[in-house]
């Protein structure tokens, strides 16, 4: 009795409007307190600090700083110049463009609004420009935004590693095969429907030569530098996530100074200021998610609905399906950070008592906020899309977005029902 009384205290205190840190640590003391008393009060502070006290979480600010400071330059502008470039001679370029140029952009940011802001500002503008659908630009703008997410360096997959104690390195290669997968199935839906609908993409009238094929080139090598600096430290083992995420900071702040010289002082402490607050508020809902998680651990949760579960006798791929199609509702309500703070340490003793792989399940809870964060109402980048994009509506961004959302959700289920295809890459490290 004592978790549902939790439990409506946790949604109760969210629906009247307290920070998601707060109701989820003042649930969870609450919870403890009736499970221990007045010990309640030495779990919980030693719950926040235990958590915030990991070496891996330093990664977190850094790569945001990271995303933050590119954001200040016209690196997003220039990979999706660079991308029309290079694909103008396939209908719907334009669009299909913007999913290439986001998937860049999420390799050296790892931020999803980030990628949403650069590579949509100017991205929609020009699509409707030229005569392409406002549903198709947005959609095909919002949902790519998402593809930060999964390519690393990821910042939920840091988030996930540090709940899970898998490893970062080992997240960050799971994470490169579902980015790529997903990153052409939605420029394959976007081709097919251009095809069946020519009135959407008019044929591109520019032409260009190699030599600014090429030329195009040089506005993006630094960033593709940064990527390769990034993660071929993390993966050759030369640098830990934490220490290569330094290095991007480090590679990112040269770029912005040195390369575009569009950091100026006050860009810079503006900068500073919003990856501190981005940064303080994840910490915040992570350390607060502990205490709750702490509480429902000492009650036994996870373990009783695990057994709840399995003695049902479904099938192992049934459960996951359900569990699957549980976090996708659940992401229409709660942002990505705490749906990976509160639901993996539940969901993670069920997964792996299927027989199923905790790196598969990070890879896949990834693959599962992507589709969060472009559906309502706390979609965060249909905001974001529109905060750049005034000229659309939220009404039109979201109606936009659901084709997009049923790719994502075969390309999830397609890594639910084969896990190897994702674990084959970390299994050859």
């Amino acid at each position: 009795m004592d978790p549902i009384i939790v439990l409506a205290i946790l949604i109760g205190l969210i629906i009247v409007g307290f920070p998601i840190f707060l109701a989820l640590g003042l649930s969870g003391l609450a919870g403890l307190y009736m499970a221990r008393g007045s010990l309640a009060f030495f779990f919980a502070p030693t719950s926040l600090f235990g958590q915030l006290n990991a070496f891996e979480l330093i990664a977190l600010p850094l790569f945001i700083l990271m995303g933050n400071l590119l954001g200040a330059t016209p690196v997003g502008a220039s990979l999706f110049t660079a991308a029309v470039r290079w694909l103008n001679w396939l209908r719907g370029s334009l669009a299909i463009s913007s999913v290439g140029a986001s998937a860049m952009f999420g390799a050296v940011s790892g931020v999803s609004l980030a990628g949403v802001a650069a590579v949509g500002s100017i991205a929609v503008p020009q699509m409707l420009q030229r005569g392409y659908s406002r549903s198709l630009a947005a959609g095909a703008v919002v949902s790519a935004g998402a593809l930060a997410m999964l390519i690393p360096p990821s910042v939920p997959f840091i988030i996930y590693g540090a709940v899970s104690s898998v490893s970062v390195a080992d997240l960050f290669i799971g994470g490169i095969v579902p980015g790529i997968v997903l990153a052409f199935a939605l420029s394959l839906f976007i081709y097919i429907r251009v095809r069946l609908n020519p009135e959407e993409a008019p044929a591109s009238q520019e032409r260009f030569t190699w030599k600014e094929r090429w030329a195009s080139l040089a506005n993006i090598w630094h960033a593709a530098l940064l990527v390769v600096a990034v993660l071929g430290s993390i993966y050759s083992g030369l640098a830990t996530p934490s220490e290569a995420a330094g290095i991007g900071a480090g590679g990112a702040f040269l770029i912005a100074t040195l390369i575009f010289r569009s950091l100026s002082w006050r860009k810079f402490l503006e900068v500073l200021a919003t990856t501190a607050r981005i940064s303080g508020a994840i910490l915040l809902i992570i350390g607060c998610a502990k205490i709750f998680g702490d509480y429902l651990n000492m009650v036994r949760v996870p373990q009783l609905l695990t057994e709840a579960l399995t003695a049902t006798g479904l099938p192992a791929w049934a459960i996951l399906v359900a569990v699957m199609l549980l976090l996708i509702l659940l992401g229409m309500i709660v942002d990505a950070v705490s749906l990976i703070v509160v639901t993996t340490p539940v969901l993670l003793p069920l997964v792996t008592a299927l027989g199923y792989d905790p790196l598969w399940f990070g890879i896949v809870m990834v693959l599962n906020l992507e589709i969060a964060v472009v559906t309502p109402p706390v979609g965060l980048n249909l905001y974001a899309l529109r905060g750049v994009c005034p000229e659309l509506s939220v009404e039109e961004i979201i109606k936009s977005a659901l084709p997009f959302v049923a790719v994502q959700f075969l390309v999830l289920m397609l890594f639910v029902f084969f896990p190897g295809l994702s674990l084959w890459l970390p299994g050859l490290m």
